[in-house]
């Protein structure tokens, strides 16, 4: 690590070596040059003045690029695809004659960003499932688990812990659709040439149209790819690096909110993310147990989020053809957004693995909420003993009042049974009453919910993405 210059905290603080790998020079490179030898491949096989020896000699050099003479071209030439393109030549003299026959820039530079892309979204996938996976398992052990539900942060009728945790999970499910969708319909520029006409083909090969239909089709097979756009201008339409980035912001506001309700339940001390043994949580207070990964889930997607907003707006303001004015903007967005997003899944799979239940904290916050919950159940019981309905609604109306205030007012006990059992209207004992405080009683069809959910919705994902479980995320800092 240099002291002496900015580095990102993306590559040193927060994202894996896989996909600071997948962004790095070296593979961008390498995939140009993979690029030059299936169009060479490609103008060979469909009749071009192109020898297998010059194909070998492009292979052979691959993987061995002589990055500092591309360097010092470019400081020479100013333009970072001829430079690439003589430096592979020095290499390769008896194939430099060849090389980028009839593309253009955008044709290394485009088809390598959807390549790209595609790869560091299948990585953003893996951990996604793995994410979804162990939510899964969280919301299963505990499914049965009674909790205080809110509704405005306001204590509202109870649900489970298991049941809270598949809203997350639902989330992170219609994200893992959508990034299917978008990487299932990635398609490469091929080979259009400077405004998406084909005319350089046109001359290549003497005017044969059916002949020139067969390139991109041929490139994009080599590539790896099952089609190509069917128009473009000099690049690819900047609305496909909005799709994407719109795949990652919507993971990101999926963790974000994960990350949310996380650090209010720790502050409740109903639920906590891990805690190292050696952790501090405060410089100046000892005690203290902060949130701060799920605090860096929720500070990393808000970047991710906001940084969507980029290919939008170069999308939106792109002149005709091509301008060159999205270029500088695209390298640092799309890599520094997934780089985030990486981050953000290595510090989600490390929460969800590490979560700790409380659940005497939670037991003694619902029961101290609970008689107000139970207070419909109450009023029945009364009127199977003769009650009448709109008189006990109105005496429970008050006697709830009278509770509420010893709580909020006194710092008292939640007094609210004492109150019902001492009112002769309702001819209920404080034993009844206590007895009807089971938690398990009120929490609805959540258990059902809970189970329906994972056999329905999140096993059959599970159980086809089952070769890609198993992941664990390793945090840095």
């Amino acid at each position: 690590m240099s002291y002496d210059k900015y580095t990102s905290p993306l590559s040193e603080r927060y994202a894996s070596k896989e996909m600071q790998y997948i962004f790095s020079p070296e593979k961008k490179f390498r995939t140009w040059r993979r690029l030059w030898i299936a169009l060479a491949e490609t103008e060979k096989e469909l009749g071009l003045d192109i020898t297998d020896e010059q194909i070998e000699e492009l292979k052979a050099h691959r993987d061995d690029i002589n990055f500092e003479v591309a360097k010092e071209r470019e400081k020479l030439v100013r333009h970072d695809v001829m430079s690439h393109v003589y430096a592979y030549g020095v290499q390769c003299p008896k194939a430099k004659g060849i090389i980028h026959l009839g593309a253009t820039s955008c044709f290394v530079g485009d088809n390598t960003d959807i390549i790209l892309m595609s790869e560091a979204l299948q990585l953003i996938r893996v951990k996604l499932v793995n994410v979804i996976a162990e939510l899964a398992a969280f919301a299963d052990k505990y499914k049965a688990l009674p909790t205080l539900a809110f509704t405005h942060f306001q204590p509202a009728q109870p649900t489970t812990v298991g049941k809270r945790a598949t809203l997350w999970t639902q989330d992170f499910l219609m994200d893992l659709e959508d990034l299917d969708y978008v990487l299932g319909s990635l398609k490469l520029l091929g080979s259009k040439g400077t405004t998406g006409t084909q005319a350089s083909f046109l001359e290549l090969f003497d005017g044969d149209q059916e002949t020139i239909d067969k390139i991109d089709p041929m490139i994009a097979e080599k590539m790896g790819f099952s089609a190509c756009y069917p128009v473009s201008g000099q690049t690819y339409s900047r609305k496909v690096d909005t799709r994407v980035m719109n795949v990652v912001a919507g993971i990101a506001a999926s963790a974000h909110k994960m990350s949310n309700d996380i650090r209010l339940l720790q502050h409740l001390k109903e639920v906590e993310e891990p805690f190292e043994k050696n952790q501090i949580g405060s410089s100046a207070m000892a005690y203290k147990r902060n949130p701060m990964r799920s605090e860096r889930i929720a500070s990393i997607s808000r970047y991710v989020m906001i940084d969507a907003l980029n290919p939008a707006i170069t999308s939106a303001t792109q002149w005709f053809e091509r301008t060159l004015d999205d270029s500088a903007n695209k390298r640092i967005s799309i890599a520094e957004g997934f780089l985030a997003i990486d981050g953000v899944l290595d510090l989600c799979l490390n929460v969800v693995d590490g979560l700790v239940v409380y659940d005497k904290v939670i037991e003694k916050r619902l029961m101290s909420e609970l008689p107000f919950m139970a207070t419909e159940n109450i009023m029945m019981d009364a009127v199977k003993k003769g009650g009448d309905r709109q008189e006990l609604h109105e005496r429970i109306r008050k006697l709830s009042m009278e509770a509420g205030a010893n709580v909020k007012q006194n710092g008292l006990e939640n007094n609210l049974l004492e109150l019902i059992a001492a009112d002769e209207s309702f001819g209920l004992t404080l034993e009844e009453l206590t007895a009807a405080m089971k938690p398990s009683k009120y929490t609805g069809r959540a258990k059902l919910q809970v189970e329906k959910f994972l056999r329905d919705c999140v096993n059959p994902v599970l159980e086809t993405n089952r070769d890609l479980l198993g992941v664990k995320a390793e945090i840095n800092v």
